[in-house]
């Protein structure tokens, strides 16, 4: 598959938000919907996005006892949803009954089976935070290491740094799909990110959805940001 583009809409208002749709809504790129719009103006950014009938990703990063973590999949199973998360340290059992909470729910209301991603090692996090957590070895060996649970659980792919996509698919397989945010065009501020990628070297390395937010939220022109990135994602030929 080619890569796609996510859009962070990592703004502070559904109306903010709803502009942004409705200005990019046509590239047909993949909304993302993360934790301040989620809890902010969830029901209403849900419901706007499937008016609209674009692709979002439920950047939800679910993480506590395997129950609980099923009922929240469920209640974000509904159309146009393509992508869910949850953390990959929330262990084998946990991931496992949100992968079956997601094709029971799809299944029930007709839906095709939302991607669940497992998010290995945060971007922000860098060698120094992982000693601080008492985790040996550095991002990319613990990436991997939670990439085999979350494979062994079902998932359909993890949240890693570009920096560790070609290891990913090297050890897992093409099928193995990588998400990958802290994408910064050329000369962007990295902000609160430690590991951070152009989109052509994502696309080079193998990553099969790139998140962008606010080089493209926060630009003069969102729609002309968001095709510039198209473009130089569309121009790395991947071997």
């Amino acid at each position: 598959m080619s890569a796609s583009l996510i859009v962070a809409l990592d703004v502070d208002s559904f109306e903010r938000a709803r502009s942004l749709i409705d200005d990019l809504y046509e590239l047909d790129v993949i909304f993302k919907v993360g934790l301040e719009s989620l809890y902010g103006y969830g029901d209403a950014l849900f419901e706007y996005l499937e008016q609209r009938d674009v692709r979002y990703f439920a950047d939800a990063k679910l993480h506590d006892i395997p129950r609980t973590v099923a009922a929240g999949v469920r209640a974000l199973v509904r159309p146009g949803a393509h992508i869910i998360t949850v953390h990959a340290l929330g262990g084998n059992d946990m991931m496992t009954a949100a992968v079956e909470s997601a094709q029971e729910r799809a299944g029930q209301l007709g839906l095709t089976v939302p991607y669940l991603f497992a998010v290995t090692i945060l971007t922000s996090i860098g060698n120094e935070d992982l000693r601080e957590l008492g985790l040996s070895g550095g991002p990319g060996e613990n990436a991997i290491r939670l990439a085999a649970l979350a494979r062994d659980a079902g998932c359909s792919g993890i949240v890693c740094s570009a920096h560790e996509v070609a290891d990913i698919k090297q050890f897992f397989g093409q099928d193995f799909l990588t998400l990958t945010p802290a994408i910064r065009p050329t000369g962007s501020v990295h902000g609160d990110q430690k590991r951070v990628t152009t989109p052509a070297q994502a696309v080079a390395a193998g990553a099969d959805y790139l998140v962008v937010g606010r080089p493209i939220t926060e630009a003069d022109d969102p729609r002309a940001a968001a095709r510039t990135i198209l473009d130089e994602m569309q121009s790395v030929e991947v071997a």
